[in-house]
Parts: C-alpha cells; sequence; structure tokens
C-alpha cells in the first residue's frame, strides 16, 4: 500500500513536473515596447509576426519614473485580469521617446531607439508601401519622408506647439467642448473662417477674436483645423517631397477634422492606421523583437512587471575632465546603489547602458 502510494505520488509529481515544462515551452513570446513622450506614456506587446497582442497608456505626470513604473504595473495588472500574464514570456524589450534612456535604465530595456525610426518601423510593418508619414503628438509634430522602406528625409518641430495635441486640448477647453468631440464640429463647418496657425499666441487670440465677432464654434474649429494644418505644411513639412501613400499617426489623428484638412490641403488621401496612437511603442516593440533574432541565445535585461516596487535614485554631476564639462546623469537602484545607467559626457568616459 506504501509502496503504491509512493510510486503514484512519484508519478503525480513527474506528469507535474512534465506538464509544467510542457506549459512553459508552450508559453507565447512576446516583445515590449514602450514609448515615452511629453504627454502620453504608451506601451504595447507585439507578438513575432508583429501583432498588437496587449497596450495601455496613460498621462504623463511628474516623475516618468515613476509614470513608467504605473505604466508597467497597469499593464501586468490588466494581464492578470485576462489571465494572460502566466501565459506570456517577455523576449526584450525596446524603449523611443524622449526619456528613451532613463526609461531604458528602469526597465531594463535591451535597445533606445529614436522616434522616427520607431514610428517609421510601425508604419512599415501595416503598410509596406507607405512613402511619407505625416505624426502629430501632444507637444510636438514631425513628417518622415520614406523610399522603398527606407526612411531618407525627415523634420521635426519641437518649438511651436501651434497644431500639437496640447495645443488642441487647450483651445476644446476654451470653446467649452470635449477634444473628442473637436473633429465632429470641424467637419460642420461649412464656412470655416480664416485664422493665423503660425504661432499658438496668434492662432488664440485670432479664435477669441472670431468668438468676439460671433461666429459659430463649428466654423471657428474648421478654421482653426486648416491653419494648423498649413502650419504644420508650412513649417514642418517645408521643401519635403511628399507623396503617397500617405499615413497619419500619433495621438491628433484622432480628430477627423485634421485629418480632412490634411486631405483638403494634399489633394491625396490620408489613411489613419488602426492603432494611430501607439505607433511608437509598436514600432520599439518591433525593434527589440529585431534586436533579440539578429543576437541568437540573447538574454533579455527585462527586470519583469514588477519593477514597480523597485525604488530608483536619479542625480547629475559635472565631469570636468575637459574644457566641455559636460553634465552626466546617473540612475541607481535605491536599495544597492547600483548604478543602472548613466549617460550624457560626450566622449563615453562615463557611459552606462
Amino acid at each position: 500500500m506504501i509502496n503504491n502510494c509512493d510510486n503514484k505520488m512519484t508519478q503525480t509529481r513527474m506528469e507535474l513536473e512534465d506538464g509544467s515544462k510542457a506549459g512553459r515551452m508552450d508559453m507565447q513570446e512576446v516583445y515590449l515596447g514602450i514609448d515615452v513622450g511629453s504627454v502620453t506614456i504608451k506601451l504595447a506587446l507585439v507578438d513575432p509576426s508583429n501583432n498588437l497582442i496587449k497596450s495601455t497608456w496613460l498621462r504623463n505626470q511628474g516623475s516618468p519614473i515613476e509614470n513608467v513604473k504605473i505604466g508597467i504595473k497597469r499593464m501586468r495588472d490588466e494581464l492578470e485580469q485576462e489571465s494572460m500574464l502566466d501565459s506570456i514570456q517577455v523576449k526584450a524589450v525596446g524603449t523611443t521617446g524622449s526619456a528613451r534612456y532613463l526609461t531604458k535604465s528602469i526597465v531594463g530595456g535591451d535597445v533606445a531607439k529614436t522616434e522616427i525610426i520607431a514610428h517609421a518601423v510601425a508604419a512599415i510593418s501595416y503598410h509596406p508601401d507607405v512613402r511619407t508619414i505625416l505624426e502629430i503628438g501632444g507637444q510636438d509634430s514631425k513628417i518622415i519622408i520614406l523610399r522603398d522602406g527606407i526612411v531618407v528625409d525627415f523634420a521635426m518641430n519641437s518649438v511651436c506647439a501651434a497644431g500639437t495635441g496640447s495645443f488642441l486640448d487647450h483651445q476644446a477647453a476654451r470653446l467649452g467642448i470635449k477634444i473628442e468631440e473637436f473633429g465632429n464640429y470641424a467637419l460642420r463647418s461649412e464656412t470655416p473662417v480664416s485664422i493665423a496657425g503660425r504661432c499658438t499666441v496668434f492662432a488664440e487670440s485670432d479664435m477669441i477674436h472670431k468668438q468676439q465677432m460671433g461666429y459659430s464654434k463649428e466654423d471657428i474649429i474648421g478654421g482653426l483645423s486648416q491653419s494648423l494644418v498649413r502650419n504644420y505644411l508650412n513649417n514642418v513639412g517645408k521643401g519635403k517631397d511628399i507623396q503617397p501613400p500617405i499615413i497619419f499617426q500619433g495621438g491628433v489623428a484622432a480628430n477627423s477634422g485634421i485629418v480632412e484638412a490634411f486631405k483638403e490641403s494634399l489633394k491625396e488621401e490620408v489613411t489613419v492606421p488602426k492603432h494611430f496612437l501607439l505607433m511608437g511603442s509598436i514600432g520599439a516593440a518591433i525593434l527589440a523583437k529585431e534586436h533579440f533574432q539578429e543576437n541568437p541565445g540573447y538574454k533579455t535585461n527585462f527586470r519583469g512587471f514588477d519593477v514597480h516596487d523597485i525604488e530608483f535614485e536619479t542625480s547629475t554631476f559635472n565631469c570636468g575632465g575637459c574644457a566641455n564639462n559636460c553634465e552626466v546623469v546617473q540612475v541607481k537602484m535605491a536599495e544597492n546603489k547600483e548604478i543602472v545607467a548613466r549617460w550624457g559626457d560626450r566622449c563615453g568616459r562615463w557611459e552606462v547602458f
């Protein structure tokens, strides 16, 4: 009896172990992309075929370190709720956006790439024949020119905020409407008014003047949409060879009024991809996948979805090693003071990635 019980228990343990091994072998390989912009943080998980399987986003308020950790925790919680957390395995992590290096050091990223590359890679993945990418985010905008899947030209506008998401949010609030309704108002306009769009200050003062003259919200918003598109094309798109197919991505692509204004100005069809808000994070995830596939046996640096529980400290110092006197930024783990990242010097003397 005892021997039989022992044999059965041994057999059960073996079956459980075999089952757990099989389970680990059947785990879905995924790649995480994180796009940290000035206004929002976007996270995306893609599979080996570049299909988006999970995403989340949040407003970037205060410390980017804390907000990235909150974003990771939010994705972990959502994966748990959907019973997905134990069935996926993150093989590599890519970061992009203005805080890409800081984010890479916090989460244990594997690659950090510029927004230009990330947005281009994502667009090509979904629209292989794309030749022009229009991208407008929360506080900046860019244009990317591609030929045969290669970036041949680009431009960014991070000085003037006219036409960006933050500016549109502000004007929607001034007009007393929800930003989600902004585009519908523009589409209902029959005679859009002329509004100066070369500068946020001029655009806002002109818009207020038109309000005081009694113009309808629809015509004011219609005129504002047209002026902001003209500003984009005359500033960011100046001198660029804009050819179709044209893809419009970034948060402002949700604004149907801006989309129609681009179509009217360019006299071309403008396509808004399904995941227009997430293209930067999707591109970062795809770049992480390519990094993993190009390096056989590669092991990710990802700290896991519990990175929210890790405390980090940031500090700066001036090198003083030469006349450049570079300001160096470093990130340490609070618990053991381990330096996880350091950058900012021109010569590479202090760099740790």
